[in-house]
């Protein structure tokens, strides 16, 4: 049976919803559903951060398995998205902490295996359409999807039901999402498809590249991938400093406006608050990137996260959580597509291998922060508060590896001003 071809616009939607799925739900439902098991299920605030951790741990796997498993891409985002909604939809079952962080591993192994074949498909495939402009509708999915988990929450939250409740609720719409999003993987094109043969090639010879827009495969500079990764330290390391300083705020910030205001109409605003802006950013950043060049973009957006994780640890206030939900996820994106673009324009020869290790640095940052925390809010009694007074002064200290100029690579990138 022979498949039509999606057109851009139904491919960019169904991306946007798988991302949704995997990013609002598979990621970060467990955010804003934090304060109803805190609630209704008695759990802590170090247990939370131990559960985070454990699926940060799955989205780090999932990261660096989805390029070696064997199946197709399509095969691979059909499992990821299935694995969301079933463990999410398991979350309700019981109140066995091992059961739920065995929950939480493999729905964020699922996350990362679905964000991987989403842009492997739908990036390539807009490409060859003629419709890259398209990919900041794909990646709007993961604001979008917070924001709706969020609203989902907050409504859930002022219906007075159970948190078991809600995790049921969230796996019914990671079906629908998924059910929503099957037209990825609906033409024969994307159902042989490996990730080894899905890098977009040039559509002419004499077509030039941008400094955002630079072929994955491109001639061999004679430089091995161990020397392109030394060379481009300063990149990794700022990657890591970036998953480290924003991943408190992205699992705190509900409990923590909890702790300030007990309504749930308001203290759950927080979570869709961080989607909306985060869903916003991914369709201004085109703009800012002609007007400004991509490490001015990345600085300032660091520093205005920076200050975003800072507040609610100086000023005990719900205004606090708001602007810091503003500040934070108004950025996570940005850096997210300028650290990619950088990569792509950096790594020459070896772009994927370098786009390989910030991402595996970028997980392994944001698994340290909420295991970092646990341990040192169990063992020294360290409050939320000094934890986020050090994670913005990690994201400052991340911003000074961006003060020089990455090397480029031989006769390829464009400057990075």
């Amino acid at each position: 049976m022979q498949h039509q071809q999606p057109s851009a616009a139904v491919l960019a939607f169904s991306g946007m919803i798988a991302l949704a799925v995997a990013m609002g739900i598979g990621r970060f439902a467990f955010t804003p559903l934090l304060p109803m098991m805190q609630q209704d299920a008695g759990l802590e605030l170090a247990q939370a951060g131990w559960l985070a951790g454990a699926n940060y741990l799955g989205y780090l796997v999932g990261a660096l398995a989805a390029g070696a498993l064997p199946w197709s891409v399509a095969t691979q985002l059909r499992v990821g998205l299935a694995g969301v909604a079933l463990t999410t939809a398991l979350m309700a079952i019981g109140d066995s902490w091992t059961a739920w962080a065995a929950w939480r591993f493999i729905a964020g192994l699922g996350s990362a295996i679905v964000l991987v074949s989403t842009a492997t498909l739908c990036m390539g495939r807009l490409a060859a359409m003629g419709k890259s402009n398209k990919a900041g509708i794909v990646f709007a999915g993961v604001g979008a999807g917070i924001a709706l988990a969020g609203l989902l929450s907050m409504g859930l939250a002022l219906a007075h039901v159970s948190s078991s409740t809600a995790w049921l609720v969230m796996g019914l719409m990671a079906l629908l999402g998924t059910i929503a999003a099957r037209r990825l993987w609906g033409s024969p094109a994307s159902t042989s498809t490996s990730f080894r043969s899905t890098v977009p090639v040039p559509k002419s010879s004499g077509q030039s590249a941008t400094d955002t827009d630079l072929p994955a495969q491109q001639a061999p500079s004679g430089e091995s991938a161990h020397s392109v990764l030394l060379r481009h330290w300063r990149m990794i390391a700022c990657y890591t400093s970036f998953g480290f300083g924003y991943i408190l705020p992205a699992t705190f910030l509900p409990a923590q406006a909890r702790q300030l205001v007990s309504d749930p109409a308001v203290f759950g605003l927080a979570w869709p608050v961080f989607g909306i802006a985060a869903a916003a950013s991914t369709l201004v950043t085109s703009r800012l990137l002609q007007a400004f060049s991509r490490r001015k973009i990345w600085i300032v957006s660091q520093l205005i996260m920076a200050v975003g994780v800072l507040l609610p640890a100086l000023w005990t206030s719900i205004v606090a959580i708001v602007i810091a939900a503003l500040c934070v996820g108004g950025t996570l994106l940005v850096i997210t597509m300028i650290g990619m673009q950088e990569a792509q324009a950096r790594g020459g020869a070896h772009a994927r291998i370098l786009t390989a290790a910030i991402t595996t640095a970028f997980a392994l940052g944001q698994l340290i922060g909420p295991i970092f925390f646990s341990v040192i809010h169990d063992w020294l009694g360290v409050s939320l508060a000094v934890a986020l007074q050090l994670a913005s002064a990690v994201l400052v200290l991340g911003v000074f590896f961006l003060l020089r100029p990455f090397p480029s690579a031989p006769s390829l990138a464009a400057p990075f001003h």
